[in-house]
């Protein structure tokens, strides 16, 4: 997997392949708090850039994560069905929500880890 990019909404990317794994950054799972339930896509459907992709619903409050790019959903982590915990585990391993293709050769734009980390402190 190559280095990830992360985006404005907290969410990770990393090119696997002609595929890409999407999670919640570290950040955004220690803001969530107590994961206890992840709504994910189906395989196959599509979203716009910017669409409503999944919910992560924590003791605290219910997140939604976006669709950084427009993209197709190949892959869901069926894991975090029985265990949502794993966001907070391993939030940018164990814990990331899908694999995707992106749309229509779409760039994927994002900061490196340095530049989020400087931004957001993690």
């Amino acid at each position: 997997m190559e280095a990830k990019i992360y985006t404005e909404d907290h969410e990770w990317l990393a090119k696997d392949g002609e595929e890409w794994v999407l999670g919640v950054s570290m950040y955004a799972q220690e803001q969530l708090g107590d994961v206890v339930y992840v709504s994910l896509p189906s395989e196959g459907e599509v979203f716009a850039k910017g669409a409503g992709l999944c919910v992560i619903e924590s003791v605290k409050a219910a997140s939604d994560v976006y669709a950084p790019v427009g993209l197709r959903v190949v892959k869901v982590n069926g894991s975090l069905l029985d265990k949502p915990e794993l966001v907070n585990e391993d939030a940018e391993g164990a814990g990331w929500l899908v694999r995707v293709v992106v749309d229509g050769g779409e760039e994927v734009e994002g900061m490196s880890e340095g530049e989020y980390a400087a931004k957001f402190g993690n």
